[in-house]
């Protein structure tokens, strides 16, 4: 066996699962590890560190002259108390939550903390919707949606348009620049009272049950819908981890990490697994875009921390930089244990390539490791907890999951149901109703199946999106979730991400987006190289349904505005489509010179 993470012979559980026979073809994989007692509510993982390690560092970011500024458990608890006791002075409407227009800050992460500490539910909004565009129809919604007791916004400069179009409807508090927006506040007013025994007396009273905070699904069918996170949902999520990763217990993490609090992967898997242990997280300021990648590779030499979290997209743009600077790669990777690659499939050429650089710069490998999930769950569902010699396996269900694998057209639809699972869409009776079964599993619209049909414990491997397949003119289908990252991977290094196109065509088509490095190729030679990708995976067989015969190269990338790209750094099929439909029309009408045929 490969060396364990932290070279401890414990730091990882057996994979072991249980496999349930149910009705018309139906099964349901379980952990046979029973759930353990798990912790009441967010505040009790503060109050926990703050009490036993009172000077260990908690959270760091930059300061406006470049220095990274610390903040320990003992200050941010100190900070979260005189926040709390702020939010109780306001003498705000009932039930309403705190939201947050910010990027990752440590200041949104103390409101955050302090929120919940008092019982209020809070939310971070995804800054996109304020930054990316200049209409402000969309997060006016959210808002309305929202209906928050207070908001609170980093800097009056960037989000106080917005909050202008939305009309001013609740008190806003700004971290810097408050002067320039009428009615509202600095937000050191909020953090000026001096705690007293009514935080403590609020705090007592949170029950599991209780809402934790909101997060926003992608939007990318529609209208994003509130998802409600409780208590219950997030603290049982980080045990469940915890008994799968050991290591957890006795290796504290120290992370640098870019990924976006607004969304489940960093806000809830990420931040929570920081808290939860005692561990450090550094605010990455950079992120996977051409100028911002720059800045987690600084990030990552300064601070060499021993897990890295991101997407594919992430590792992609980092690479080119790792495989040219050795010295670069050896300080990145000098405590590292292991990385972790979600929400969207991990190219093998990625994996490949991160192996080779390892291998450069150390004798001792690196572990691969990923999980599934959504907004919905927690979001862990699945944890690969063992050594996995390449990419695609989503692991096994964790203690206390359900996982219901339901026959649909000629896959396995993946159904969950467990204590991470949440109680449903923030007064959206219908919308909730739909999202579960009969039998209370969570319908999430992924499909799986088993890594080997005889050996469960060899865990699950994604098998696309239910509603993402389509079917070519001849009646064949098309599995987009498992076809892209081979396609990417056969077209490595020079192309960034495919969006798969022949909905009732009678060919598969692709479009294209390139890395920013392919630019300085000579004239002629990406299209050569798409080319020369596609007869290789049309040698390799498997027909209509595995061998793309078009490809049409976008002239611009991915747009967030536009929702093709989340800020995540993953794309959205849906959305390229939609917004693309002439260059898919073009692309299939294959009489256009810029279109590459097989």
């Amino acid at each position: 066996m490969k060396q364990p993470p932290f070279q401890d012979e414990q730091a990882l559980a057996r994979p072991r699962v249980d496999r349930v026979p149910g009705p018309g073809g139906s099964f349901v994989l379980r952990n046979p590890e029973p759930l353990q007692p798990f912790t009441r509510c967010i505040g009790d993982w503060l109050e926990h560190w703050a009490a036993t390690q009172p000077e260990g560092i908690f959270l760091g970011e930059r300061d406006g002259d470049g220095q990274w500024r610390t903040v320990t458990y003992r200050q941010a608890r100190d900070r979260v108390g005189r926040i709390a006791q702020g939010l109780i002075d306001a003498r705000l409407p009932p039930g309403k939550p705190v939201v947050v227009l910010s990027d990752n800050s440590v200041e949104a992460a103390l409101l955050g903390l302090a929120a919940m500490h008092v019982g209020r539910p809070w939310c971070m909004v995804s800054s996109a919707y304020c930054r990316l565009t200049k209409d402000f129809t969309k997060i006016s919604g959210i808002l309305y949606m929202l209906s928050p007791a207070l908001v609170y916004a980093s800097d009056a400069k960037i989000y106080g348009p917005p909050l202008a179009a939305w009309g001013n409807k609740a008190p806003i508090f700004f971290g810097a620049n408050s002067k320039e927006h009428p009615g509202s506040q600095a937000f050191g007013l909020l953090e000026a009272a001096n705690e007293t025994p009514a935080v403590m007396d609020a705090f007592s009273a949170i029950r599991p049950g209780h809402h934790a905070k909101y997060l926003l699904t992608s939007g990318s069918t529609g209208f994003p819908k509130v998802v409600i996170n409780t208590h219950r949902m997030l603290c049982a999520n980080q045990q469940q981890i915890s008994q799968v990763w050991p290591f957890l217990l006795r290796h504290p993490l120290v992370l640098v990490d870019w990924l976006p609090w607004s969304h489940t992967f960093g806000g809830n898997h990420n931040f929570n697994m920081v808290l939860s242990h005692g561990g450090t997280m550094y605010v990455d300021e950079g992120r996977p875009a051409p100028g911002l990648v720059e800045r987690s590779l600084r990030n990552l030499r300064e601070v060499q921390p021993n897990f890295y979290f991101n997407v594919p997209r992430g590792f992609d743009m980092l690479l080119p930089f790792l495989e040219q600077d050795e010295a670069a790669a050896r300080q990145v990777f000098q405590n590292m244990e292991g990385v972790f690659y979600a929400a969207a499939a991990l190219p093998q050429s990625l994996w490949a390539r991160l192996e080779a650089v390892v291998a450069k710069v150390r004798n001792r490998p690196l572990w691969f490791t990923s999980a599934w999930g959504a907004t919905e769950t927690s979001p862990a569902v699945t944890s690969v907890h063992w050594h996995i010699e390449k990419a695609g396996c989503l692991g096994l269900p964790l203690p206390g999951v359900q996982l219901k694998m339901v026959p649909n057209g000629n896959k396995l639809e993946m159904r969950v149901k467990g204590p991470n699972i949440f109680p449903g869409y923030l007064d959206q009776e219908a919308l909730t109703a739909a999202a579960f079964d009969e039998e209370g599993f969570y319908k999430i619209g992924d499909a799986g199946k088993l890594v080997d049909e005889k050996d469960p414990s060899q865990g699950v491997t994604f098998d696309g999106r239910v509603a993402e397949d389509f079917k070519l003119s001849s009646g064949t289908w098309v599995s987009v979730g498992t076809l892209r990252p081979r396609i990417v991977s056969a077209m490595a290094p020079h192309v960034a991400d495919v969006v798969i196109t022949g909905h009732d065509k009678v060919e598969m088509g692709l479009l294209v987006f390139p890395t920013p490095q392919s630019r300085e190729l000579p004239e002629g030679a990406l299209r050569t190289h798409v080319l020369e990708a596609m007869q290789r995976l049309a040698a390799e067989g498997g027909g209509s349904s595995q061998c793309p015969t078009l490809a049409l190269i976008q002239d611009s990338p991915p747009s967030a505005d536009r929702g093709e790209i989340t800020d995540k750094g993953y794309i959205n099929q849906r959305a390229v489509l939609e917004h693309r439909a002439a260059e898919v029309a073009l692309l299939h009408q294959k009489s256009d010179p810029r279109v590459i045929k097989l």
